[in-house]
């Protein structure tokens, strides 16, 4: 059995990497973190549109390329390697992917062809508060009029729609899923301080703003479960990454920097973090694999291997990116430094769509166990 990527998916990510690190620099980070009315970087967005990487999984009938998960796997470990400033999991693997699952035959050919040239851009609103439980969804729909706030919301400062959780009535089947313009009168972002300059969040403000309803009334929170399983996979791609880039950073550095007359990678406490940093990452690698194998072929196991993925690859990238810190010494604290950089994405990666915590917990559940306590 072969468990790599084949030729064809590896050119794919050979040209990401080629564009990637001419345009998404570290530099070019610096400055859209430096800059607080960027909030992404447009210029790479629509490089990346040109080159069809938006729309991967999306069928060509609906403007995508038409190419699959795979491919999208190896584009999003490229994005998470550059650190790259474009809301492709907010509006890819999110927006895009609940209309595959769920939209309308007449939605799909409205919004997916924008979405997937990225012409639009579309966010996820369903955390009230920070939280992500059908109990914490208080936001409200009567008459699809949506009347309450969410936040944090991810990228929704440079969305065009979002896809916003509501309830309808009351328990966690009474939730449903509901399309929005934000340009609409009724809707309100602000921003909120962030961790990470660079993946703006906003709480956003809805007063009877009109939504079009997407999917099964009362289906929505069943359905988030389905979207998050199948973004987990591919936000794992993106924290393995991140996480290969801190170690390489890591490694170069440990190589460059002299102490006492040797290089800092010959000391023994040095090699031993920078093995456990690649340690992590195969493991995490294994896991993500299995994640783009069964988001792929849309198997049975897809529930379990994307906890796998989330739990193993948030747990790397937060591991290397505080070990290249670590290891760059005190200049690995400077905001002129990148390492810090990495600490941040991977603190917002890691919150996206739940924290690890929560993902063992929903691994937990899959497998049968009871939980603890």
């Amino acid at each position: 059995m072969n468990f790599a990527f084949s030729d064809d998916q590896e050119m794919v990510r050979d040209a990401a990497r080629r564009l990637l690190s001419e345009r998404s620099t570290m530099e070019r980070v610096h400055q859209i973190m430096d800059d607080p009315t960027a909030y992404h970087d447009q210029p790479l967005w629509e490089q990346m549109a040109e080159n069809g990487w938006i729309g991967l999984a999306v069928p060509e009938e609906y403007g995508g390329s038409g190419l699959g998960y795979l491919e999208a796997c190896v584009v999003a470990e490229e994005v998470g390697r550059a650190l790259a400033c474009v809301p492709l999991a907010s509006s890819s693997y999110l927006v895009t992917e609940a209309l595959l699952l769920m939209g309308s035959e007449e939605q799909k050919k409205r919004y997916l062809p924008e979405l997937a040239s990225g012409q639009m851009i579309g966010a996820l609103a369903v955390a009230e508060g920070g939280r992500l439980d059908p109990q914490g969804i208080r936001l409200k729909s009567q008459k699809d009029k949506l009347t309450g706030t969410k936040d944090p919301v991810t990228d929704a400062l440079c969305a065009d729609v979002m896809l916003v959780a509501a309830r309808t009535s009351e328990g966690s089947d009474g939730i449903s899923l509901f399309l929005v313009k934000k340009a609409d009168e009724h809707v309100k972002c602000q921003a909120l301080q962030v961790m990470d300059q660079t993946k703006p969040l906003a709480k956003v403000a809805f007063d009877g703003a009109p939504g079009e309803l997407l999917g099964p009334a009362g289906a929505g929170w069943a359905l988030i479960q389905q979207l998050f399983d199948r973004a987990a996979v591919l936000l794992a791609f993106e924290q393995l990454g991140g996480g290969d880039h801190a170690l390489q950073m890591a490694v170069a550095y440990a190589k460059e920097r002299y102490v006492f007359g040797r290089p800092l990678g010959s000391f023994q406490a040095i090699k031993h973090r920078l093995a456990d940093m690649f340690t992590k990452l195969e493991l995490a690698r294994s896991n993500c694999y299995y994640g783009a194998w069964a988001l792929s072929k849309n198997a049975p196991e897809l529930g379990v291997a994307a906890c796998l993925a989330r739990v193993a690859a948030g747990d790397a990238f937060e591991f290397a990116s505080q070990e290249n810190v670590q290891i760059h010494g005190g200049i690995g604290f400077t905001w002129q430094a990148d390492p810090h950089m990495f600490v941040k994405r991977a603190r917002h990666l890691e919150y996206q769509l739940g924290d690890r915590r929560l993902w063992r917990d929903r691994l937990i559940t899959k497998l049968g166990y009871p939980k603890a306590g």
